[in-house]
């Protein structure tokens, strides 16, 4: 394990991009403390008694039914640190998910089908119009009820551009099976479920292009290139299209085995300064 952690630790998502992901990483690394603890005092207990009371000639094995105090000891301390893993957890969690309506969030919708997302905007009144897949017809492939005065405004988009330092609330609709929202970078997931509207609120804090700034981003950047451009050598001496130059973006990406197409189920997230997104919004 600890090997592993060593070797594969590039491959870990980078330093969080929203306010509350220190406290959702400070939750996992104590979990994983605590895994690693556990793991090492009962590995070691178990090569030792292997060893110490292994098979010898003329030595007769002492059997016992069971032992209350041992079944106590080994049941108590694992429920002991459960429980405060758990509520600490809870704690976290609540933090999280509770958000006061005085932050005045901008309200984004996620809409998840197959296979595919599109996020819709607001507008000026930050308000969405009413939705129902019902009314999904040629243009109109998120349901909008066009009737509704608060859809006037509405803006349907194929790339999540979100402003820095700014809550956002997302809700979450899905039009077929059962999808999930997962933005690993911003350490945000929430289940889009078909016929009920589920949300996540965030706040990013920190821009694309500074994120693209960072050492570990540049040097997984590199790493990637390094490989493509191994592989599009490959590729040009068969006459085959080469591999485009990786970049790093905030993604928006599935999280649940969807359907065949499931692993191509992602959508570009673009953190931006207020500025930039009211000029995009507005264009």
């Amino acid at each position: 394990t600890i090997y592993s952690f060593w070797t594969y630790s590039k491959v870990l998502l980078p330093e969080s991009a929203s306010a509350h992901g220190p406290a959702y990483d400070t939750l996992l690394w104590i979990s994983f403390a605590v895994i690693l603890f556990a793991q090492t005092i009962t590995q070691a207990v178990l090569h030792i008694f292997a060893y110490q009371y292994r098979g010898i000639n003329n030595r007769k094995a002492y059997f016992f039914t069971h032992d209350n105090k041992l079944e106590f000891i080994w049941t108590i301390i694992p429920v002991i640190v459960l429980a405060v893993l758990i509520i600490y957890g809870l704690f976290t969690w609540t933090d999280i998910m509770s958000f006061d309506e005085d932050d005045d969030p901008m309200v984004v919708e996620l809409y998840a089908y197959q296979f595919d997302w599109r996020a819709r905007y607001g507008g000026l009144d930050n308000t969405l119009g009413e939705a129902n897949v019902r009314l999904i017809e040629g243009l109109n492939q998120l349901g909008v009820d066009v009737s509704d005065p608060n859809a006037q405004d509405d803006k349907v988009v194929t790339e999540l551009h979100l402003p820095v330092g700014k809550k956002v609330l997302f809700k979450m609709r899905a039009q077929d099976v059962l999808h999930s929202a997962y933005m690993p970078h911003f350490r945000a997931q929430m289940n889009c479920v078909p016929g009920m509207i589920t949300q996540f609120a965030y706040t990013p804090n920190i821009t694309t292009k500074d994120m693209r700034l960072e050492e570990d981003i540049i040097a997984k950047v590199k790493n990637i290139n390094e490989i493509r451009t191994a592989k599009n050598i490959e590729l040009i001496a068969k006459g085959e299209e080469a591999l485009e130059m990786y970049d790093f973006e905030f993604l928006l990406l599935c999280n649940k085995i969807c359907g065949s197409n499931h692993f191509n189920m992602q959508m570009n997230i673009i953190v931006e300064t207020e500025e930039e997104f009211n000029t995009w919004i507005s264009e």
